[in-house]
Protein backbone atom coordinates (compact mmCIF):
# COMPACT_ATOMS: atom_id res chain seq x y z
CA UNK A 1 0.00 0.00 0.00
CA UNK A 2 0.58 3.57 -0.78
CA UNK A 3 2.37 5.74 2.38
CA UNK A 4 2.86 9.45 1.08
CA UNK A 5 4.08 12.10 3.68
CA UNK A 6 3.37 15.45 4.40
CA UNK A 7 4.57 18.16 7.15
CA UNK A 8 2.88 17.24 10.76
CA UNK A 9 1.17 20.50 10.86
CA UNK A 10 -1.25 22.50 9.62
CA UNK A 11 0.39 25.99 7.78
CA UNK A 12 -3.08 28.11 9.55
CA UNK A 13 -3.03 26.66 12.75
CA UNK A 14 0.23 25.37 14.18
CA UNK A 15 -1.56 21.57 14.36
CA UNK A 16 -3.54 19.40 14.37
CA UNK A 17 -0.60 16.65 16.08
CA UNK A 18 -2.57 14.20 13.19
CA UNK A 19 0.36 13.20 11.18
CA UNK A 20 -1.17 14.81 7.94
CA UNK A 21 -0.19 12.29 5.64
CA UNK A 22 -1.87 10.33 2.97
CA UNK A 23 -1.10 6.73 4.27
CA UNK A 24 -3.20 3.75 2.90
CA UNK A 25 -2.93 0.29 4.94
CA UNK A 26 -6.25 -1.76 3.40
CA UNK A 27 -8.12 -1.26 0.44
CA UNK A 28 -10.72 1.31 0.95
CA UNK A 29 -12.68 0.76 2.00
CA UNK A 30 -10.87 -1.34 4.64
CA UNK A 31 -12.37 -4.38 6.40
CA UNK A 32 -13.40 -2.40 9.17
CA UNK A 33 -15.49 -0.06 7.66
CA UNK A 34 -16.86 -2.75 5.12
CA UNK A 35 -18.00 -4.01 8.90
CA UNK A 36 -19.84 -1.12 10.08
CA UNK A 37 -21.27 -0.73 6.43
CA UNK A 38 -23.66 -3.47 7.36
CA UNK A 39 -24.11 -1.94 10.07
CA UNK A 40 -25.11 0.81 8.42
CA UNK A 41 -27.39 -0.98 6.32
CA UNK A 42 -29.15 -2.70 9.18
CA UNK A 43 -29.79 0.64 11.29
CA UNK A 44 -29.60 3.66 9.09
CA UNK A 45 -32.50 4.18 6.64
CA UNK A 46 -31.69 3.64 2.88
CA UNK A 47 -32.68 7.24 1.86
CA UNK A 48 -29.52 8.15 3.79
CA UNK A 49 -26.77 8.15 1.02
CA UNK A 50 -22.72 7.66 1.60
CA UNK A 51 -20.17 9.20 -0.71
CA UNK A 52 -17.04 7.42 0.35
CA UNK A 53 -17.98 4.59 2.92
CA UNK A 54 -14.91 4.78 4.89
CA UNK A 55 -15.41 4.93 8.52
CA UNK A 56 -13.48 8.21 10.37
CA UNK A 57 -12.14 7.72 14.32
CA UNK A 58 -10.12 10.92 13.51
CA UNK A 59 -9.50 14.46 11.56
CA UNK A 60 -7.69 17.22 11.24
CA UNK A 61 -5.68 19.78 9.31
CA UNK A 62 -6.26 18.38 5.75
CA UNK A 63 -6.48 14.21 6.36
CA UNK A 64 -9.31 11.99 7.47
CA UNK A 65 -8.52 8.63 9.40
CA UNK A 66 -10.37 5.49 9.00
CA UNK A 67 -11.14 2.74 11.51
CA UNK A 68 -8.81 0.44 9.50
CA UNK A 69 -5.87 3.29 9.68
CA UNK A 70 -6.17 4.51 6.50
CA UNK A 71 -5.24 8.62 6.19
CA UNK A 72 -6.98 10.39 3.51
CA UNK A 73 -6.74 13.95 1.79
CA UNK A 74 -10.01 15.22 2.65
CA UNK A 75 -11.09 17.79 -0.77
CA UNK A 76 -14.61 18.00 0.30
CA UNK A 77 -14.50 19.58 4.15
CA UNK A 78 -17.82 17.82 4.88
CA UNK A 79 -19.24 19.84 2.16
CA UNK A 80 -17.37 23.23 3.01
CA UNK A 81 -18.31 22.89 6.64
CA UNK A 82 -14.71 22.18 8.08
CA UNK A 83 -13.33 25.25 6.80
CA UNK A 84 -10.90 25.85 9.54
CA UNK A 85 -10.33 22.39 10.08
CA UNK A 86 -11.40 19.50 12.05
CA UNK A 87 -10.74 20.07 15.94
CA UNK A 88 -9.47 23.60 15.02
CA UNK A 89 -8.04 24.83 18.10
CA UNK A 90 -9.77 27.72 18.88
CA UNK A 91 -13.28 25.82 18.74
CA UNK A 92 -12.19 22.82 20.79
CA UNK A 93 -11.36 25.48 23.47
CA UNK A 94 -14.54 27.64 23.56
CA UNK A 95 -16.85 24.57 22.78
CA UNK A 96 -15.08 22.34 25.61
CA UNK A 97 -15.18 25.33 28.28
CA UNK A 98 -18.90 25.31 26.84
CA UNK A 99 -19.78 22.00 27.75
CA UNK A 100 -18.55 22.36 31.19
CA UNK A 101 -20.64 25.13 31.58
CA UNK A 102 -24.16 24.30 30.04
CA UNK A 103 -25.24 22.83 27.07
CA UNK A 104 -28.84 24.26 26.47
CA UNK A 105 -31.82 26.23 27.66
CA UNK A 106 -33.43 27.84 24.66
CA UNK A 107 -32.66 31.04 24.12
CA UNK A 108 -36.27 31.82 23.40
CA UNK A 109 -36.63 31.12 27.15
CA UNK A 110 -33.34 32.55 28.49
CA UNK A 111 -31.22 33.54 26.87
CA UNK A 112 -26.82 33.41 26.83
CA UNK A 113 -24.03 35.77 25.86
CA UNK A 114 -22.99 33.34 22.90
CA UNK A 115 -25.95 33.74 20.69
CA UNK A 116 -25.82 37.83 21.55
CA UNK A 117 -21.59 37.53 20.32
CA UNK A 118 -22.11 35.41 17.56
CA UNK A 119 -25.07 38.15 15.83
CA UNK A 120 -22.65 40.73 16.94
CA UNK A 121 -19.77 38.82 15.09
CA UNK A 122 -22.21 38.44 12.04
CA UNK A 123 -22.94 42.09 11.89
CA UNK A 124 -19.83 43.27 11.27
CA UNK A 125 -18.56 40.92 9.11
CA UNK A 126 -21.50 40.19 6.43
CA UNK A 127 -21.29 42.85 3.33
CA UNK A 128 -22.58 46.50 4.09
CA UNK A 129 -22.03 48.56 6.66
CA UNK A 130 -25.81 49.59 7.49
CA UNK A 131 -27.50 48.50 11.03
CA UNK A 132 -28.19 44.79 10.98
CA UNK A 133 -29.33 42.06 12.83
CA UNK A 134 -29.36 38.57 12.80
CA UNK A 135 -31.22 35.12 14.05
CA UNK A 136 -29.82 31.79 14.46
CA UNK A 137 -31.35 28.62 13.59
CA UNK A 138 -29.43 24.83 12.76
CA UNK A 139 -29.34 24.02 9.19
CA UNK A 140 -28.92 26.05 5.93
CA UNK A 141 -32.28 25.23 4.59
CA UNK A 142 -33.89 26.65 7.94
CA UNK A 143 -31.81 29.59 7.30
CA UNK A 144 -33.66 29.67 3.66
CA UNK A 145 -36.99 29.38 4.93
CA UNK A 146 -36.82 31.67 7.15
CA UNK A 147 -35.12 34.36 5.24
CA UNK A 148 -38.36 34.08 2.64
CA UNK A 149 -40.63 34.53 6.04
CA UNK A 150 -38.92 37.75 6.80
CA UNK A 151 -38.89 38.77 2.82
CA UNK A 152 -42.64 37.94 2.67
CA UNK A 153 -43.27 39.77 5.57
CA UNK A 154 -41.26 43.16 5.48
CA UNK A 155 -42.99 43.67 1.65
CA UNK A 156 -46.70 42.09 1.95
CA UNK A 157 -45.36 40.14 -0.86
CA UNK A 158 -45.70 35.96 -1.67
CA UNK A 159 -43.94 35.28 -4.37
CA UNK A 160 -40.16 34.07 -4.74
CA UNK A 161 -37.79 33.67 -7.73
CA UNK A 162 -34.60 31.59 -7.59
CA UNK A 163 -32.45 30.23 -10.39
CA UNK A 164 -31.64 27.71 -12.90
CA UNK A 165 -28.66 24.99 -10.97
CA UNK A 166 -30.12 26.12 -7.31
CA UNK A 167 -29.67 24.44 -4.31
CA UNK A 168 -31.09 25.89 -1.30
CA UNK A 169 -32.35 22.57 0.88
CA UNK A 170 -34.18 19.61 1.82
CA UNK A 171 -37.33 20.90 3.52
CA UNK A 172 -41.07 21.37 1.31
CA UNK A 173 -40.49 25.41 0.94
CA UNK A 174 -36.09 24.53 -0.02
CA UNK A 175 -37.03 21.79 -1.99
CA UNK A 176 -39.40 23.82 -4.23
CA UNK A 177 -36.92 26.55 -4.48
CA UNK A 178 -33.85 23.62 -5.82
CA UNK A 179 -33.85 23.16 -8.98
CA UNK A 180 -32.28 19.60 -9.03
CA UNK A 181 -34.98 16.44 -9.00
CA UNK A 182 -32.86 13.37 -8.06
CA UNK A 183 -31.92 12.82 -5.47
CA UNK A 184 -33.69 15.93 -4.00
CA UNK A 185 -36.87 16.48 -4.81
CA UNK A 186 -38.15 13.17 -6.68
CA UNK A 187 -41.64 11.68 -5.23
CA UNK A 188 -41.61 14.13 -2.55
CA UNK A 189 -43.77 16.77 -3.73
CA UNK A 190 -46.92 18.77 -3.80
CA UNK A 191 -44.16 21.35 -3.05
CA UNK A 192 -44.77 25.03 -1.63
CA UNK A 193 -45.95 27.58 -4.00
CA UNK A 194 -45.15 31.22 -5.64
CA UNK A 195 -41.86 30.04 -6.12
CA UNK A 196 -40.42 30.52 -9.35
CA UNK A 197 -37.64 29.75 -11.39
CA UNK A 198 -34.96 32.16 -13.97
CA UNK A 199 -32.26 31.49 -15.63
CA UNK A 200 -29.11 31.89 -14.44
CA UNK A 201 -25.63 33.53 -15.53
CA UNK A 202 -23.29 30.33 -16.74
CA UNK A 203 -20.67 31.83 -18.89
CA UNK A 204 -19.48 28.31 -19.87
CA UNK A 205 -23.03 27.68 -21.52
CA UNK A 206 -25.02 30.48 -22.31
CA UNK A 207 -21.69 32.86 -23.29
CA UNK A 208 -23.55 35.89 -22.26
CA UNK A 209 -21.89 38.88 -20.58
CA UNK A 210 -23.22 39.69 -17.05
CA UNK A 211 -25.74 42.22 -18.15
CA UNK A 212 -26.61 40.49 -20.71
CA UNK A 213 -27.18 37.53 -18.98
CA UNK A 214 -29.21 40.03 -16.03
CA UNK A 215 -31.53 41.53 -18.39
CA UNK A 216 -32.48 37.91 -19.72
CA UNK A 217 -33.62 37.15 -15.87
CA UNK A 218 -35.17 39.90 -15.24
CA UNK A 219 -36.92 40.00 -18.14
CA UNK A 220 -38.27 36.99 -17.40
CA UNK A 221 -39.06 37.88 -13.70
CA UNK A 222 -40.69 41.21 -14.80
CA UNK A 223 -43.36 38.99 -17.64
CA UNK A 224 -43.82 35.73 -15.34
CA UNK A 225 -43.91 36.84 -12.19
CA UNK A 226 -44.19 41.02 -12.07
CA UNK A 227 -42.02 43.56 -9.55
CA UNK A 228 -44.92 44.37 -7.66
CA UNK A 229 -45.86 40.87 -6.52
CA UNK A 230 -42.13 39.38 -5.78
CA UNK A 231 -41.31 39.61 -2.46
CA UNK A 232 -37.89 38.17 -2.53
CA UNK A 233 -34.68 37.52 -5.35
CA UNK A 234 -32.65 34.41 -3.71
CA UNK A 235 -29.56 33.58 -5.42
CA UNK A 236 -26.03 31.62 -4.54
CA UNK A 237 -23.30 33.91 -5.35
CA UNK A 238 -21.15 30.93 -6.77
CA UNK A 239 -24.10 28.00 -6.77
CA UNK A 240 -22.96 25.07 -4.89
CA UNK A 241 -24.76 22.08 -5.29
CA UNK A 242 -25.89 23.14 -8.84
CA UNK A 243 -22.30 22.52 -10.02
CA UNK A 244 -19.82 25.64 -8.78
CA UNK A 245 -21.65 28.02 -11.21
CA UNK A 246 -19.57 31.39 -10.70
CA UNK A 247 -21.70 34.46 -12.87
CA UNK A 248 -20.45 36.25 -15.18
CA UNK A 249 -18.92 39.42 -14.10
CA UNK A 250 -21.74 42.15 -13.72
CA UNK A 251 -24.70 39.83 -13.31
CA UNK A 252 -25.17 40.45 -9.39
CA UNK A 253 -24.42 44.12 -9.55
CA UNK A 254 -26.83 44.47 -12.07
CA UNK A 255 -29.92 41.86 -9.91
CA UNK A 256 -28.77 44.14 -7.04
CA UNK A 257 -29.93 47.52 -8.78
CA UNK A 258 -32.97 45.97 -10.26
CA UNK A 259 -34.14 44.52 -6.37
CA UNK A 260 -33.55 47.81 -5.18
CA UNK A 261 -35.34 49.79 -7.62
CA UNK A 262 -38.68 47.42 -7.38
CA UNK A 263 -38.63 47.09 -3.36
CA UNK A 264 -37.39 43.51 -3.99
CA UNK A 265 -35.88 41.95 -0.84
CA UNK A 266 -32.14 40.46 -2.25
CA UNK A 267 -31.48 37.45 -0.36
CA UNK A 268 -28.03 36.45 -0.73
CA UNK A 269 -27.52 32.32 0.19
CA UNK A 270 -24.07 32.30 1.29
CA UNK A 271 -24.19 28.87 3.21
CA UNK A 272 -21.43 26.96 0.70
CA UNK A 273 -19.39 30.02 -0.46
CA UNK A 274 -19.43 32.09 2.94
CA UNK A 275 -16.55 32.28 5.72
CA UNK A 276 -13.59 32.84 3.87
CA UNK A 277 -14.07 29.63 1.62
CA UNK A 278 -14.01 31.89 -1.74
CA UNK A 279 -10.97 34.38 -0.65
CA UNK A 280 -13.38 36.65 0.61
CA UNK A 281 -15.31 36.64 4.34
CA UNK A 282 -18.37 36.29 1.68
CA UNK A 283 -18.71 36.00 -2.41
CA UNK A 284 -20.61 38.80 -2.31
CA UNK A 285 -17.44 40.90 -1.68
CA UNK A 286 -15.84 39.87 -4.81
CA UNK A 287 -18.37 42.66 -6.35
CA UNK A 288 -19.18 44.84 -3.66
CA UNK A 289 -22.50 43.29 -3.70
CA UNK A 290 -24.64 44.05 -0.56
CA UNK A 291 -27.87 41.69 -0.02
CA UNK A 292 -30.70 42.54 1.90
CA UNK A 293 -30.65 39.24 3.67
CA UNK A 294 -27.59 36.77 3.94
CA UNK A 295 -27.92 33.18 4.66
CA UNK A 296 -25.36 31.54 6.16
CA UNK A 297 -24.45 27.65 7.86
CA UNK A 298 -21.63 25.33 7.00
CA UNK A 299 -18.60 27.04 7.45
CA UNK A 300 -20.10 28.91 10.28
CA UNK A 301 -19.32 26.90 13.21
CA UNK A 302 -16.11 24.60 12.45
CA UNK A 303 -18.18 21.52 12.46
CA UNK A 304 -21.12 22.13 14.52
CA UNK A 305 -24.84 22.65 13.26
CA UNK A 306 -25.75 26.37 13.17
CA UNK A 307 -26.84 28.70 10.80
CA UNK A 308 -28.31 32.21 10.69
CA UNK A 309 -29.85 34.78 8.84
CA UNK A 310 -28.38 38.07 8.80
CA UNK A 311 -29.92 41.40 7.73
CA UNK A 312 -30.73 45.53 7.53
CA UNK A 313 -32.31 45.57 10.78
CA UNK A 314 -35.79 47.29 9.87
CA UNK A 315 -36.36 44.15 7.81
CA UNK A 316 -35.18 41.51 10.74
CA UNK A 317 -37.53 44.04 12.89
CA UNK A 318 -40.64 43.21 10.58
CA UNK A 319 -41.65 40.12 12.39
CA UNK A 320 -43.44 39.79 15.18
CA UNK A 321 -41.90 38.88 18.60
CA UNK A 322 -42.07 35.22 18.65
CA UNK A 323 -42.34 34.90 14.54
CA UNK A 324 -38.88 33.73 14.37
CA UNK A 325 -36.95 30.82 16.40
CA UNK A 326 -36.83 27.35 17.11
CA UNK A 327 -35.86 25.03 20.07
CA UNK A 328 -31.98 24.40 19.05
CA UNK A 329 -31.46 27.38 17.44
CA UNK A 330 -28.22 28.85 18.25
CA UNK A 331 -27.41 26.46 21.04
CA UNK A 332 -24.97 27.23 23.41
CA UNK A 333 -22.56 24.72 21.95
CA UNK A 334 -22.76 25.55 18.57
CA UNK A 335 -22.65 29.59 19.28
CA UNK A 336 -19.16 28.85 21.06
CA UNK A 337 -17.74 26.71 18.17
CA UNK A 338 -19.03 29.30 15.71
CA UNK A 339 -17.16 32.42 17.96
CA UNK A 340 -14.13 29.73 17.45
CA UNK A 341 -14.09 29.39 13.89
CA UNK A 342 -14.05 33.27 13.58
CA UNK A 343 -11.25 33.71 15.49
CA UNK A 344 -9.54 31.01 13.16
CA UNK A 345 -10.49 32.57 10.57
CA UNK A 346 -9.47 36.33 12.28
CA UNK A 347 -6.19 35.02 13.47
CA UNK A 348 -4.18 32.98 10.54
CA UNK A 349 -6.07 35.02 7.67
CA UNK A 350 -7.93 32.53 6.31
CA UNK A 351 -9.16 34.82 3.25
CA UNK A 352 -5.55 34.93 2.18
CA UNK A 353 -4.92 31.13 2.97
CA UNK A 354 -8.16 30.33 0.62
CA UNK A 355 -6.55 32.49 -2.26
CA UNK A 356 -3.18 31.02 -2.01
CA UNK A 357 -4.91 27.48 -1.84
CA UNK A 358 -7.40 28.97 -5.08
CA UNK A 359 -3.95 29.83 -7.16
CA UNK A 360 -2.54 26.34 -6.59
CA UNK A 361 -5.66 24.69 -7.17
CA UNK A 362 -6.10 26.75 -10.18
CA UNK A 363 -2.70 26.03 -12.10
CA UNK A 364 -3.32 21.95 -11.64
CA UNK A 365 -6.57 22.47 -12.67
CA UNK A 366 -5.58 24.42 -16.24
CA UNK A 367 -2.51 22.64 -16.70
CA UNK A 368 -5.00 19.23 -16.56
CA UNK A 369 -7.45 20.93 -19.00
CA UNK A 370 -4.58 21.34 -20.95
CA UNK A 371 -3.68 17.88 -21.34
CA UNK A 372 -7.36 16.49 -21.08
CA UNK A 373 -10.15 18.44 -23.16
CA UNK A 374 -12.71 16.12 -21.13
CA UNK A 375 -12.34 19.10 -19.04
CA UNK A 376 -14.41 21.69 -20.10
CA UNK A 377 -14.25 24.44 -17.82
CA UNK A 378 -12.31 25.31 -14.59
CA UNK A 379 -13.91 28.01 -12.53
CA UNK A 380 -14.30 28.88 -9.20
CA UNK A 381 -12.34 31.22 -6.50
CA UNK A 382 -10.28 30.87 -4.16
CA UNK A 383 -10.93 27.28 -1.88
CA UNK A 384 -14.14 26.79 -4.03
CA UNK A 385 -13.34 25.25 -7.35
CA UNK A 386 -14.51 22.97 -9.84
CA UNK A 387 -13.74 21.49 -12.93
CA UNK A 388 -16.83 20.59 -15.84
CA UNK A 389 -16.19 17.46 -18.19
CA UNK A 390 -18.18 17.43 -21.56
CA UNK A 391 -17.03 15.50 -24.39
CA UNK A 392 -14.03 16.74 -26.03
CA UNK A 393 -15.38 19.79 -27.89
CA UNK A 394 -19.06 20.13 -27.02
CA UNK A 395 -21.29 20.95 -23.82
CA UNK A 396 -22.28 17.44 -23.86
CA UNK A 397 -22.05 16.62 -19.77
CA UNK A 398 -19.85 13.40 -19.42
CA UNK A 399 -21.17 11.88 -15.81
CA UNK A 400 -19.77 8.69 -16.29
CA UNK A 401 -15.80 9.79 -16.58
CA UNK A 402 -16.58 12.17 -13.56
CA UNK A 403 -17.84 8.89 -11.88
CA UNK A 404 -14.70 6.81 -12.97
CA UNK A 405 -12.47 9.89 -11.75
CA UNK A 406 -13.88 10.27 -8.91
CA UNK A 407 -13.43 6.56 -7.71
CA UNK A 408 -10.24 6.55 -8.58
CA UNK A 409 -9.58 8.87 -6.20
CA UNK A 410 -11.28 7.31 -3.70
CA UNK A 411 -9.33 4.28 -4.19
CA UNK A 412 -6.35 5.95 -3.90
CA UNK A 413 -6.98 7.79 -0.43
CA UNK A 414 -8.59 11.34 -1.56
CA UNK A 415 -11.68 12.36 -0.65
CA UNK A 416 -13.64 13.69 -3.53
CA UNK A 417 -16.87 15.23 -4.37
CA UNK A 418 -19.00 15.39 -8.05
CA UNK A 419 -21.89 18.43 -8.18
CA UNK A 420 -24.28 19.97 -10.83
CA UNK A 421 -27.03 19.23 -12.32
CA UNK A 422 -26.02 16.48 -14.85
CA UNK A 423 -23.20 14.71 -12.07
CA UNK A 424 -20.66 16.13 -14.37
CA UNK A 425 -18.43 18.70 -12.21
CA UNK A 426 -15.75 17.71 -9.83
CA UNK A 427 -15.70 20.39 -6.85
CA UNK A 428 -12.90 21.37 -4.79
CA UNK A 429 -13.15 22.33 -1.14
CA UNK A 430 -10.16 21.52 0.54
CA UNK A 431 -10.40 23.00 4.54
CA UNK A 432 -8.28 25.89 5.12
CA UNK A 433 -5.90 24.27 7.26
CA UNK A 434 -4.19 21.56 4.51
CA UNK A 435 -0.56 21.96 3.82
CA UNK A 436 0.34 22.93 0.50
CA UNK A 437 2.50 19.74 -0.06
CA UNK A 438 -0.99 17.55 0.78
CA UNK A 439 -2.45 19.39 -2.02
CA UNK A 440 0.29 18.84 -4.46
CA UNK A 441 0.00 15.30 -3.41
CA UNK A 442 -3.56 15.23 -3.86
CA UNK A 443 -3.62 16.55 -7.34
CA UNK A 444 -1.43 14.42 -8.33
CA UNK A 445 -3.61 11.63 -7.54
CA UNK A 446 -6.46 13.71 -9.65
CA UNK A 447 -3.61 14.02 -12.75
CA UNK A 448 -3.39 9.98 -11.96
CA UNK A 449 -7.34 9.26 -12.05
CA UNK A 450 -7.45 11.31 -15.35
CA UNK A 451 -4.72 9.20 -17.24
CA UNK A 452 -6.28 6.06 -15.66
CA UNK A 453 -9.73 6.88 -16.84
CA UNK A 454 -8.86 8.08 -20.55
Amino acid sequence: MTTMSAPNTSPTTGGPALPQERRLVTEIPGPGSLERLERKRAHVADGVGTTLPVFVVAAGGGVLVDVDGNSLIDLGSGIAVTTVGNAAPAVVERVSAQLAAFTHTCFMVTPYDGYVDVCAALAELTPGDHAKKSALFNSGAEAVENAVKIARVATGRDAVVVFDHAYHGRTNLTMAMTAKNMPYKHGFGPFAGEVYRAPMSYPFRDGLSGEEAARRAIDVVEKQVGATNLACVVIEPVQGEGGFVEPAPGFLPALERWCRANGVVLVADEIQSGFCRTGDWFACDHEGVVPDLVTTAKGIAGGLPLAAVTGRAELMDAVHVGGLGGTYGGNPLACAAALGAIEEMRGHDLTGRARAIGSLMRSRLEALQAEHPVVGDVRGRGAMMAIELCEPGTTEPDPVRAAAVSAYCHQQGVVTLTCGTWGNVFRFLPPLAISDALLEEAFDVVVDAFRATA
